[in-house]
């Protein structure tokens, strides 16, 4: 059985949507003591190439905070450079949080960790908790499972993982050790393991989230970053305004296509009254489980949470009118093959949990996040499990230092796309003010998958790695053809 985390990253990968770098990840892995062996092994990527690698091993306190913590081990694989003279290794930081790097380089990717071979080494990392660094027990998970509805869900979640930080405490898991800032210290153990002076930063999403705070504990160690769909220190929790922002600009291009303007006058109205609807009334859907079929009643909240996943990429994001016209029309029962059973999303995992606790959100954003999901479209779905957690795991927030912004000297090339809903433009604006010497790509019509949108991406990722100039650039694809039928 595989397990994923219920929230809008787990719809996702449950549902066959995942995210290069939110790979599911088996039971079997979930063990230190399962890992492979380090050394020379072939890596096979997800399409049958294969390439001869090396996977590594270093240990690291599970809480550095914690005198005489356990030792947990951090693994990565790494591909040897093809370079003459090998520059600094460049690290690849995973989104999620709780994507596996490793995982991440079998998928489309692939490609693009081949090509920075030309430059230096490249190391796919597992950060802690994750992977070849999984360190925290699987557990079964309590049933039945909850009505899909807000209070549904918050409440199944605050227990769930209060009930699951017990069991892990009482078997020796340092949970306040998966933080980000542990995480960050992790890198630079990391490059001493390596035995180098400076190490080189490539990251998406919490990766750049992780990336800001290597560069503001070990900023010696970095010497250029390259960082996509951009979550800043105070941004795990994402502003439903700017969701709202990102709505109404798809809706602006839906009508471009008279057809899809015609089947639906205004998306975001339509979305309002689906989920108005729906929870107040949820529909009752059938799922295949594991052991027989299971009935679970879905509210607006679900369909909000499914909403939240298919923003982050045009593909997915096309399939969004089809899915509400049909669920206006009362064909709730599509739900099914939309949304996967209920055995595959409803877990607690434990490290993307408590990252997301520890880092928070400072009382002036979550007062203006409060105030602007009482009206939001997608109310605070799309942020699920934050701040649906908070509080539930007293003094684990890292504070108000942890998530102050940072002046950056580091180069750094910023790569966005006009189309991503997971990180919306409004939001990446704010971390790349922290920025002095950057350069910047920005890809019409990508989503948050933004690497590997376009071929030229790659080209530009390998030159600035190389330390070769790199202006900015506004790159082109077409836009999604939005499905009604």
């Amino acid at each position: 059985m595989t397990h994923t985390f219920l929230n809008r990253r787990s719809i996702l990968a449950a549902a066959g949507l995942a995210l290069p770098g939110l790979a599911l990840l088996s039971k079997a892995a979930q063990a230190q003591d399962a890992q492979p062996p380090a050394g020379p092994f072939l890596y096979k990527s997800g399409d049958g190439q294969e390439v001869d690698a090396e996977r590594g091993y270093f240990e690291a306190p599970e809480d550095r905070r914690i005198p005489g913590s356990r030792r947990i081990r951090i693994g990565y694989v790494r591909f040897a450079s093809t370079a003459k003279n090998p520059g600094p290794p460049i690290i690849y930081l995973a989104g999620g949080p709780g994507g596996s790097g490793v995982r991440t380089a079998m998928g489309p990717r692939f490609p693009i960790f081949m090509a920075l071979r030309e430059v230096a080494d490249v190391i796919a990392l597992d950060q802690r908790g994750v992977g070849l660094s999984a360190s925290i027990p699987d557990r079964a998970t309590t049933t039945p499972y909850p009505a899909m509805t807000h209070a549904g869900v918050t409440a199944w979640y605050r227990e769930e993982m209060q009930k699951a930080w017990i069991d892990w405490s009482r078997a020796g898991v340092a949970m306040t050790g998966y933080n980000t800032e542990q995480n960050a210290d992790d890198i630079e153990d990391l490059r001493r393991h390596l035995g180098v002076d400076k190490v080189n930063l490539w990251g998406i999403s919490y990766g750049t989230h992780l990336a800001l705070s290597v560069l503001k504990r070990h900023p010696n160690s970095i010497g250029r970053v390259a960082l996509a769909s951009l979550e800043g220190q105070d941004q795990t929790v994402k502003r439903p305004a700017h969701i709202d922002m990102f709505l109404d600009r798809v809706d602006r291009l839906m009508g471009q296509d008279p057809a899809v303007r015609a089947a639906i006058p205004n998306m975001p109205a339509l979305m309002r009254r689906v989920h108005e609807r729906l929870e107040a009334d949820p529909a009752t859907v059938t799922f295949a489980g594991e052991n027989g079929p299971v009935d679970v009643k879905v509210g607006g909240f679900g369909v909000q949470l499914l909403a939240s996943a298919l923003v982050a990429n045009p593909p997915q994001l096309s399939m969004l009118p089809k899915i509400y016209l049909a669920l206006d029309a009362g064909k709730t029962d599509t739900l099914a093959s939309i949304i996967p059973p209920p055995h595959r999303y409803f877990g607690i995992s434990g490290m993307p949990e408590a990252m997301d606790m520890a880092s928070g959100i400072s009382p002036a954003r979550l007062a203006l996040i409060e105030k602007e999901a009482k009206t939001a479209v997608l109310g605070d779905a799309f942020n699920l499990p934050m701040p649906h957690l908070l509080g539930a795991i007293p003094g684990v927030d890292l504070g108000e230092d942890f998530r102050k912004p940072i002046r950056i000297e580091t180069p750094a090339l910023l790569v966005a796309g006009s189309l991503d809903g997971r990180t919306p433009l409004e939001e990446q604006a704010e971390v790349i003010a922290q920025f002095q010497n950057k350069s910047q790509i920005l890809v019409e019509n990508a989503g948050h998958n933004v690497f590997e949108a376009h071929p030229e991406v790659q080209t530009q990722l390998v030159r600035f790695f190389d330390e070769a100039a790199v202006n900015d650039a506004k790159l082109t694809l077409p836009p999604p053809t939005f499905a009604i039928t």
